[in-house]
Parts: C-alpha cells; sequence; structure tokens
C-alpha cells in the first residue's frame, strides 16, 4: 500500500514538473516573439529617422542598468515593462549599426543573410535542445568565462583599432552565443531556470550578440 502511495506521489510529482516546465517554455517564448518584434521595431524606428549611436559609455550603462532593474522586478508584473524596457533599449543600440552596414556596398543582402543566419541557428539549436532533451547544463562555467574573455578582447579591439582581433571575437561569440542557445532551452526544459522573465533576456541577448557578430562577418567578407 504504502509503495503504491509512494509511486503515486512520485508520478504526481513527475507530471507537475513537466507541467511547470511546459508554462515556463510557452511563456518565454511568447515573450521572446513579442520582445523581438518590438526591438526590431524600435531598430526601424532609429533607422527611418537616422538616430545617432548612444555610444559605449551610455550603451553599457543603459544595458547593464536596465538589466539590474529586470532583475530585481523579474517576479512582478512590473518585470514585464523592465523586458520591454531593455529590448527596446538593445534595439535603439542596433539601428544605427545596421544602418552603418544598409549603406555599404550589397548592405541590404549582408543584414537579410545575418538576420537569416541568426533565425537558423536559434530555431536549429532549439529543436535540437527540445528534441534531445539533451542536458547541456556542463558548459555554464566554460560559456561564462568564454563569455568575459571575448568581452574583454572586444574592449581591447574597439580600443587598439585591431581588425584581426575584432574578427576573431566576432568568430567566438557565434559560438559562445550558439552554446547560450542551448545551455539556457536545456536549462528551461530541466527545470533550472523557472522565471520565464529571466529565461527571455538571456535567450535575447544571446541572439542579440549572434546577430551583431554574423553582420561584423558578413560585412567583412563583403567588403572589397
Amino acid at each position: 500500500m504504502n509503495d503504491r502511495i509512494l509511486v503515486a506521489t512520485g508520478g504526481r510529482s513527475e507530471v507537475a514538473h513537466l507541467l511547470s516546465t511546459h508554462r515556463v517554455l510557452r511563456n518565454t517564448y511568447a515573450l521572446l516573439s513579442m520582445t523581438l518584434l518590438f526591438s526590431a521595431a524600435v531598430a526601424g524606428t532609429a533607422i527611418a529617422l537616422r538616430l545617432p549611436g548612444p555610444g559605449m559609455i551610455i550603451t553599457l550603462v543603459g544595458f547593464y542598468g536596465l538589466l539590474f532593474l529586470t532583475t530585481k522586478l523579474r517576479n512582478s508584473a512590473w518585470g514585464i515593462a523592465a523586458v520591454f524596457a531593455l529590448t527596446g533599449f538593445m534595439g535603439y543600440t542596433l539601428g544605427p549599426i545596421v544602418s552603418h552596414y544598409l549603406s555599404m556596398p550589397n548592405g541590404n543582402q549582408t543584414v537579410m543573410m545575418a538576420m537569416g543566419g541568426t533565425g537558423a541557428v536559434f530555431l536549429g539549436l532549439s529543436a535540437y535542445a527540445l528534441v534531445s532533451r539533451k542536458d547541456f547544463s556542463f558548459m555554464g562555467g566554460f560559456l561564462m568565462a568564454g563569455v568575459i574573455v571575448a568581452f574583454l578582447a572586444s574592449l581591447a579591439g574597439v580600443f587598439l583599432q585591431i581588425p584581426a582581433l575584432s574578427l576573431a571575437v566576432s568568430a567566438a561569440f557565434v559560438l559562445l552565443m550558439s552554446g547560450m542557445i542551448l545551455f539556457e532551452t536545456s536549462n528551461i526544459i530541466h527545470g533550472g531556470e523557472t522565471n520565464y522573465i529571466m529565461a527571455t533576456v538571456s535567450l535575447f541577448v544571446s541572439i542579440y550578440n549572434l546577430f551583431l557578430s554574423l553582420l561584423q562577418l558578413l560585412g567583412f567578407a563583403g567588403r572589397d
């Protein structure tokens, strides 16, 4: 009798876990879709109005400030507003960059290829993580260390004006952001991430950096 009770309890617990995971996954992709559309709209507005880039200092302060705010509000309804503020700001920073590439020869093709490549990588890796249900949590420490090193290298590339270093960083970010998509999707599936707001932010940042990195690589390859 006790064994049957334990089995029944374990079954209910597993069902509850699956339902919770499905809910987080559904909410994450719904919010991610809306924030991507909102960010694209803000970027398009910045391109149409030819707004200038905010500069590195404002970009870093704005991003980390809004990220801190989103983290603080992640368990309240205001967290959704903070997510849109963060992704909208990132869309604004993206506008002048895309505008620069559009002004280059074959710029439209370069931007479209970067968008297509980003979408293909995200959908392919997300589908693989969802179908295979493999646990990629072991990649967390490596990815975090890699992102920190690549970020510092990107700052060095900006100040030292070394094109080869910038390209190497872009290539590294393509690999790192691909790994982050696998890691975060797996984290949601296996219950490591239970807050869909933070899951959305993580995936959005990965997609944003993946697009920028592909844009730089394709833009360099398309130059005379």
